[in-house]
């Protein structure tokens, strides 16, 4: 009886079958169709260029052994690829791999170079997409050097390090890194990336917030372009996601994030993941999104204890080059336990009020701005007030904050305001984007995210940035 290609296919599935644990048997196996069967070629169709090149770094040996037994010694293996080829009319196109001789069955390596005709879009909009092109998103001075160990964070420091020396070879994949706000989620989460980056220069590393991930998304959805979007985020070796919980209201999202996930982790390469709860206390997530986070390693960050809390300020101190008597830091230390946030805000409020007000800092001065600095948190102040506020203080018409407009004095006001309500106010970002004329989230976190990197370099904005502090501060007295 004549052999065909259905027949040979489902004789070499019987032998896989007892080889291979059920699992990779339904995800590796079952997908394949077997399309047509010359002489001792069989040509399989596989979905994926990825799909293709896992069984060969995986299964060749297995799918050569299998083949001979069925076709003899001369059995060749070609692969069909289906390749999306991204135009509206939902039509997909294929391209075939040369067949393989018994020589290069021996051979676990890739001999024939794929060629796609739709090149993947970087979302990054870097021309020219080339790996070492990606700009990883990492803040430098964000490392491991610059991160305090304690108690309160032990256990997710030293993870992120081994993850950092053996991306995607380690038992963390992926690491959850989940604690309140303030506690240091994204700084650790930027060390591991620019650790990668100084101990393994030629993997691809990529930070990336869920709100832009979000963004990204819906935008190639947009414009069609969904399959490039996946494709992308399927080159990076190291991929860390910052604040997951926000994939709660993007479902879309979530099934890309899943198409995604599943192609790294196969593929050998690290997910670092931040999210504000552990896994199991994520709501509106999907289950098999939830059910693969609990693969790896979930590790939380607690309040710091006094000695870190004390550690963190001088170390925060020499990296600024400020000097301050030991019974200040002390001091400082003890009274804010809350988060690491605060802390470094309560010593900005006392070096602003050091500054502007020309006094040496001592106890009585830390008393003056913790007192102040505690009655903030405890008695909240409005959005409304700090609106008004800063209205006043830079003499621009209230309604104006609120309007659509490119004027920069206008700009810089609304984004000090948002960046002052952020820090002085228990809403949410999308509370604050709502009381700026209905902006979202996102906009709330480029303000705040401006307003640094402003303070950073520009003395007279960072001046009128501590003066308006100080002036919330007294307000909520």
């Amino acid at each position: 009886m004549a052999k065909n290609a259905e027949t040979v296919w489902a004789n070499c599935l019987k032998i896989i079958k007892d080889i291979v644990e059920w699992q990779h048997f339904k995800t590796w196996f079952e997908p394949i169709v077997p399309i047509e069967l010359k002489e001792s070629i069989l040509l399989i169709q596989v979905p994926s260029q990825f799909f293709y090149e896992y069984l060969e770094e995986h299964y060749v040996s297995l799918l050569a052994k299998t083949l001979k037994r069925e076709l003899g010694k001369e059995a060749r293996l070609e692969y069909r690829i289906m390749v999306d080829s991204g135009n509206t009319n939902g039509r997909s196109g294929s391209m075939d791999v040369p067949a393989r001789g018994p020589k290069a069955f021996n051979n676990n390596e890739m001999n024939f170079p794929l060629v796609i005709d739709n090149p993947v879009k970087n979302p990054f909009v870097i021309p020219g997409l080339k790996k070492m092109q990606i700009d990883p998103q990492l803040n430098q001075n964000w490392t491991f050097d610059s991160y305090i160990e304690g108690d309160c964070n032990r256990v997710a420091r030293r993870a992120g390090k081994t993850v950092a020396e053996k991306p995607g070879a380690n038992s963390f994949n992926p690491l959850v890194i989940y604690g309140g706000v303030g506690l240091g989620k994204t700084h650790l989460a930027q060390s591991i990336g620019n650790d990668v980056k100084k101990l393994h220069p030629s993997k691809v590393v990529l930070y990336v917030s869920s709100e832009k991930f979000i963004n990204q998304f819906q935008d190639h959805a947009r414009n069609n372009a969904i399959n490039d979007f996946i494709h992308f985020y399927q080159l990076i070796d190291v991929l860390i996601i910052d604040d997951v919980q926000f994939f709660s209201r993007a479902e879309k999202s979530q099934d890309a994030f899943f198409a995604i996930f599943n192609h790294l982790h196969q593929s050998g390469k690290q997910l670092v993941l931040t999210s504000d709860k552990p896994p199991k206390d994520l709501d509106g997530m999907q289950e098999r999104l939830l059910s693969r986070f609990r693969w790896g390693l979930s590790a939380d960050l607690q309040v710091p204890d006094y000695e870190t809390r004390i550690e963190i300020l001088e170390r925060k101190m020499k990296n600024d080059g400020l000097d301050m008597p030991k019974e200040v830091v002390k001091y400082v230390a003890y009274n804010i336990n809350t988060n690491v946030r605060e802390l470094e805000g309560a010593l900005i409020s006392l070096l602003a009020q050091s500054s502007l007000n020309k006094k040496e800092i001592d106890v009585e001065l830390a008393k003056k701005v913790l007192r102040n600095f505690v009655k903030t948190s405890s008695k909240e102040i409005t959005i409304d007030a700090i609106q008004k506020m800063v209205c006043e203080y830079f003499v621009v018409p209230y309604e104006r904050l609120l309007h659509k407009t490119r004027k920069r004095e206008i700009v810089q006001a609304r984004q000090i305001t948002m960046y002052l309500a952020k820090a002085f106010t228990k809403n949410s970002l999308k509370t604050i984007g709502e009381h700026f004329g209905g902006r979202d989230h996102t906009t709330v976190i480029h303000s705040c995210q401006t307003v640094k990197d402003l303070m950073d370099t520009d003395s007279i904005f960072r001046e009128n940035v501590m003066e308006l502090t100080q002036k919330v501060q007294l307000a909520a007295m």
